[in-house]
């Protein structure tokens, strides 16, 4: 049973109901529909496939499993550079109040938690929390591997996001759980392809998300901040 914990601290950090507001965002896939781009269950399926392979995976999950090495090192320098990237990768105000706020909460949940030693918490409080660093802390003081925290990671995102498609879309839970099977279906493909980018070749380069972030910005109507 001493082997569980990691895992069950894996369940927990993936959890929709993890108290860091991820449920109040759609990234982008709200003004996607108010766009008339997403407007059923297999436009909504193929957006959040494209979302994790193209954006996700050579991204967040990619930064994660740097992160998580860093941290078991304490290594300042390499942290401090993973933290810049993350806050200049994103390219809007809402992506980026996004990945603040939800790094500070999450950030908050583990000072509760005590699984991080009191020196990473100060460390995670001087480099500006952002969301995957910050993951990749919590995930890195559980004791988790790294490619099982990635799956964790996917998998709390492609939660959030099919409750948002079921919302916005709108659509019905049968069909975000068969959503939910088809990124399921590619996560680990998604993992290996976090596991294989360097500093060099990490990337988050999503224009369409981008554009469609701005532009919910000013959207007249909407249910989520992002």
């Amino acid at each position: 049973m001493e082997s569980a914990g990691p895992w069950l601290q894996l369940l927990w950090l993936a959890s929709p109901a993890l108290p860091v507001g991820g449920f109040s965002y759609s990234e982008g896939l709200e003004a996607a529909v108010e766009s008339g781009l997403v407007a059923s269950e297999n436009e909504a399926s193929q957006w959040l496939l494209a979302q994790l392979c193209t954006s996700l995976a050579p991204g967040d999950l990619a930064l994660v499993a740097q992160a998580m090495p860093a941290w078991a090192r304490q290594d300042e320098a390499r942290l401090r550079a993973l933290s810049q990237w993350v806050h200049t990768t994103r390219e809007t105000a809402e992506l980026r109040a996004q990945s603040d706020q939800m790094g500070k909460s999450l950030l908050d949940w583990l000072r509760n938690h005590t699984t991080a030693t009191p020196q990473a918490m100060a460390l995670a409080q001087q480099l500006q929390p952002s969301y995957p660093l910050v993951w990749a802390l919590a995930a890195q003081s559980a004791g988790a591997a790294v490619p099982q925290a990635l799956l964790a990671y996917a998998f709390g995102w492609a939660e959030n996001l099919v409750q948002a498609a079921i919302k916005a879309v709108p659509l019905g839970q049968s069909a975000g759980q068969r959503i939910l099977s088809a990124l399921v279906a590619q996560m680990p493909q998604a993992v290996a392809t976090a596991l294989s980018h360097t500093d060099d070749t990490r990337q988050a380069f999503a224009p369409m998300l981008a554009i469609l972030s701005s532009r919910h910005e000013v959207q007249y109507s909407r249910l989520f901040r992002s």
